[in-house]
């Protein structure tokens, strides 16, 4: 397995990704098709990339945990910025490492009902695949990819340090420059 130190850190304490660094360009890895990758919904099911969101553009989003004050800030500025986008189009996921019954109670507390909240609790395979699991932690690096309706990576950003925000307009900009 590769790892990668420098990429993020914790309040400045460097920590190891686990996983490829992937790059703009690349063809997404499927949450399904993977042998290795699952992820599941509040329901508890579990959800592929290319078949529950085919053919539409999605924004990734993943957060360490979403009952801390930037995840929860970060899912919630999503679930508003969502609505400006058309839903045949555009799926906006969050994806952590919470447990599925968790991630419902957030939601429903939170009142997210704009975004796909998923979990990668199980075996990681979303962190590993995407190159954003965090070893010390076995938890994801907060960080955003925008994938286009082929599937290719269009933008992404693994924010340097856990605790500090992505750049949601760059994201945002890049779903607007893919519609």
């Amino acid at each position: 397995m590769e790892e990668r130190k420098g990429v993020v850190t914790a309040r400045g304490k460097p920590l190891t990704l686990l996983g490829p660094d992937l790059k703009v360009g690349d063809k997404a890895p499927d949450f399904k098709a993977l042998s290795c990758v699952t992820l599941i919904d509040q329901e508890p099911r579990e959800v592929s990339l290319r078949q529950d969101f085919a053919g539409k553009i999605c924004l990734i989003s993943a957060t360490p945990s979403l009952d801390t004050p930037v995840c929860d800030l970060q899912v919630r500025r999503l679930n508003q910025e969502a609505v400006t986008f058309p839903k045949n189009l555009v799926t906006i996921i969050n994806i952590s490492m919470d447990l599925p019954f968790a991630a419902k109670r957030f939601c429903t507390t939170a009142g997210i009902e704009n975004v796909e909240v998923l979990s990668d609790h199980r075996d990681a395979s979303f962190g590993l695949a995407y190159g954003v699991l965090i070893k010390e932690l076995r938890l994801l690096a907060r960080s955003i990819f925008v994938i286009d309706s082929n599937g290719i990576i269009r933008h992404k950003e693994i924010v340097a340090d856990t605790t500090k925000h992505p750049d949601y307009e760059r994201a945002l900009e890049a779903v607007r420059g893919l519609l």
